[in-house]
């Protein structure tokens, strides 16, 4: 089998049977692509089929003498690991020749987080007497309120947004809906945006449905939230670096902090695995271990 005819079969996969996003589906593409750009470069005409795990352990010191980081290195063999479960799954091989191969070590890095006083500084400093100020003060709070990825936020429908009940319904990774609880000043202040600034927009046609919306009607880029968190932090002096994921993962912090259980948080971020949301439970060891000394008669 060719790899042009094994790629397009894969794509197709990840397109209709894992409903990835665009931007995932090249992502892994590109990634076995690097697998065949090795087999050009020290001349071996190898398939798809025929690639065993001796190969691939010359790929991985090829990309590592290229100087791709660790952290690149471990998605690249991800993808080509997804690559070939795709052709044991249909049936086009028995052996997976990624198992015996590892990736680099990556050192799990703990997200950069928010304390509430810091986001209350951040949200205080919005000027809401402008209706670009008005918007972000309600794009701010829904952000943190409901734990949103920068493109849920983007993608907020007036149509998923439950005032009455208090939740949002939201499209997240893979196409997979969940519904989201908002707190009472993220919904006041999309309300008082709504009325009082989006209501006197000339909407352009295909964005009537969207929450936020620029100056010109049309629906924000993910760069342009990034600015507006970016020019707000130099505002308030905050020294952090952030970007609108620290909302997310203030959010969820601050829930476990609370006491919040772990299954609930998951289900609001929208994780596929309650692995990725352990790494919460991880940000506190400090208060942890002092309530310990505190508390345990054996400290």
């Amino acid at each position: 089998m060719k790899w042009s005819v094994s790629l397009t079969q894969f794509k197709g996969y990840l397109q209709l049977e894992k409903s990835l996003s665009s931007h995932s589906v090249e992502a892994y593409l590109r990634d076995v692509r690097k697998l065949v750009q090795y087999f050009e470069v020290i001349n071996e005409k190898v398939g798809p089929l025929a690639v065993e795990a001796h190969h691939l352990r010359g790929f991985l010191e090829w990309i590592n003498s290229l100087g791709m980081t660790a952290h690149s290195q471990a998605r690249t063999i991800s993808g080509i690991r997804a690559f070939y479960k795709f052709l044991i799954m249909e049936d086009q091989l028995n052996a997976d020749p990624t198992e015996t191969i590892e990736a680099p070590k990556l050192q799990r890095k703990l997200p950069d987080v928010l304390s509430y006083d810091e986001i209350v500084t951040l949200f205080e400093a919005i000027d809401v007497s402008t209706p670009e100020g008005t918007r972000n003060k309600a794009m701010l709070e829904t952000l943190y309120s409901s734990g949103l990825r920068v493109t849920e936020l983007i993608e907020l429908k007036i149509s998923n947004l439950y005032e009455d009940l208090g939740f949002l319904r939201i499209t997240g990774k893979g196409n997979r809906e969940r519904l989201v609880p908002i707190g009472k000043d993220a919904l006041k202040y999309i309300r008082l945006y709504l009325d009082g600034v989006r209501r006197h927009q000339v909407i352009k046609k295909g964005n009537e449905d969207f929450v936020f919306l620029n100056r010109r009607g049309a629906s924000l880029s993910r760069v342009m939230i990034f600015n507006i968190i970016k020019d707000l932090a130099a505002k308030t002096g905050l020294q952090k670096s952030i970007s609108p994921h620290t909302f997310r993962h203030s959010f969820a912090t601050h829930l476990i902090e609370g006491g919040a259980d772990l299954r609930a948080v998951q289900e609001m971020l929208g994780h596929e695995s309650i692995t990725t949301t352990e790494i919460y439970t991880h940000l506190d060891r400090d208060y942890l271990k002092q309530i310990m000394q505190e508390f345990h008669p054996r400290s």
